[in-house]
């Protein structure tokens, strides 16, 4: 793996491309610490400090950990790429069900713009509405728990203020992660995500430090024999992550010979990939996001609706009832999420039309079928283990009294999204390295898939 790292920058595009990458990441981070005129930064930063020490996280946790810290520094990136990755989200799930945008998406690249079109003006959208409500919520602390202000000088003029910063920089970071996607090594959005996950990270190291210290009693929280206990478990997590990333069900496909004048054409075997985790980490997040709306809600009604107060109690990131809700959800969005976007009918068609069938299977509507039932088999294997390596951090925190930022990357969506970005972006450097006769990183272990 050294000899590839180095073999990276012996060629001049790749090495451009990756310091490339790496300037606009400096960047972003910079537009994640230029603070929001007129904001007490520093309440803010004990707030959320707070907050991840405390069970869960909560949903101040999970923005400032989208946003790569921004929301804990009041900076302009305090919105992060999250409203991109919502419009995105909207529209590829509008495709499956508006015909137009259908349409679009088969159309080849002219199609694509168009929709990509749609994501930037609908992120500037959401923008808008985040930026108003981050700019509300700064000015009404109560709302977060605090009693001392927050913003020096509130009013209108703030709100615009605040909407105009926050626009700006999220659309700048979007426009960053397209150029890396242009210009560097691929994968932009991801990369800006992880870069802000692993900004965390160094915080995470301080807590974990701070657990096996003395106190001021002499007594630890820990003894040193958790930490290899840590250790160990984080090993297998992470093997874990790989292996449900990586899993994939090879379906064999034939083609038939046929012969066109003088030229035979197919004939040839190959396979159809079908990954074992197709919905990635979209089950995650839209639980996580369903689930705070219902705390937020209930939060906001009067305190003498007790039953309200102890709804939204119940519901909190660190009690069974979440647990429980946060589990089913992540397996019904897995299957929805594979309903929307994977087509047997679709594929069947095509395999059909170019000569293709699967060995045992009849054209048509029975390999859409078969398709459609293997799909099935295998997604439920994928969500159980989804739901597992989610869940992994509340318990830690719960049971173990690990705090929150310190687990989180011992499962859920930090590590998912980092696992999976790392593999991607050693996959895109490697292709690199490959075309000019390299070795690549991925040479070795690799998964294979079940026939």
């Amino acid at each position: 793996m050294l000899s590839a790292f180095t073999n990276s920058f012996r060629i001049p595009e790749l090495r451009a491309r990756i310091l490339f990458t790496l300037g606009l990441i400096f960047v972003c981070r910079l537009v994640a610490n230029v603070p929001i005129p007129g904001v007490d930064a520093l309440a803010l930063q004990r707030l959320i400090a707070d907050v991840e020490k405390s069970s869960g996280g909560g949903m101040l946790g999970l923005l400032d950990m989208f946003s790569g810290g921004a929301l804990r520094n009041c900076a302009v990136g305090a919105l992060g790429i999250m409203p991109y990755i919502s419009a995105s989200i909207i529209l590829q799930l509008l495709t499956a069900v508006v015909p137009t945008l259908g349409r679009l998406a088969r159309e080849g690249d002219s199609g694509r713009q168009k929709i990509t079109q749609y994501s930037r003006l609908l992120t500037v959208f959401l923008c808008l509405i985040q930026g108003w409500f981050l700019a509300t919520t700064l000015e009404n602390p109560a709302n977060l728990g605090i009693n001392q202000n927050i913003v020096l000088n509130p009013g209108i003029g703030f709100r615009l203020m605040t909407i105009v910063s926050v626009t700006a920089g999220s659309v700048f970071i979007m426009w960053l992660g397209e150029q890396i996607t242009q210009r560097g090594i691929g994968n932009g959005i991801s990369l800006i995500i992880t870069e802000g996950i692993v900004s965390r990270l160094p915080f995470a190291v301080a807590y974990a430090v701070q657990m096996f210290k003395a106190g001021e009693d002499g007594l630890r929280q820990f003894n040193p024999i958790f930490s290899v206990v840590l250790l160990v478990a984080l090993f297998l997590v992470v093997a874990g992550t790989i292996l449900l990333t990586q899993g994939q069900r090879k379906i064999p496909i034939q083609y038939a010979k046929r012969v066109v004048g003088r030229k035979t054409y197919g004939g040839q075997s190959t396979y159809m990939p079908l990954r074992i985790n197709y919905s990635g980490v979209m089950p995650i997040i839209f639980a996580q996001s369903i689930l705070m709306f219902p705390i937020i809600l209930l939060k906001r009604l009067p305190n003498s609706w007790d039953w309200a107060q102890t709804l939204a109690t119940h519901l909190g990131p660190d009690q069974v009832l979440h647990m429980v809700l946060y589990g089913v959800m992540i397996l019904f969005f897995s299957y929805f999420w594979v309903a929307t976007q994977f087509q047997p009918v679709q594929i069947a068609d095509d395999l059909k039309k170019y000569g293709g069938y699967v060995p045992g299977v009849r054209p048509g509507r029975p390999t859409a079928e078969f398709l459609d039932n293997t799909m099935t088999k295998i997604t439920l294997a994928g969500a159980i283990f989804l739901t597992v390596i989610a869940v992994i951090p509340t318990i830690m925190n719960r049971q173990f009294d690990v705090p929150s930022l310190v687990a989180s990357f011992f499962g859920g969506t930090s590590l998912l999204i980092t696992v999976g970005v790392m593999l991607d972006t050693m996959r895109q450097v490697e292709s690199h390295l490959l075309m000019r006769h390299y070795d690549g990183f991925l040479r070795k272990g690799k998964l294979r898939g079940r026939r």
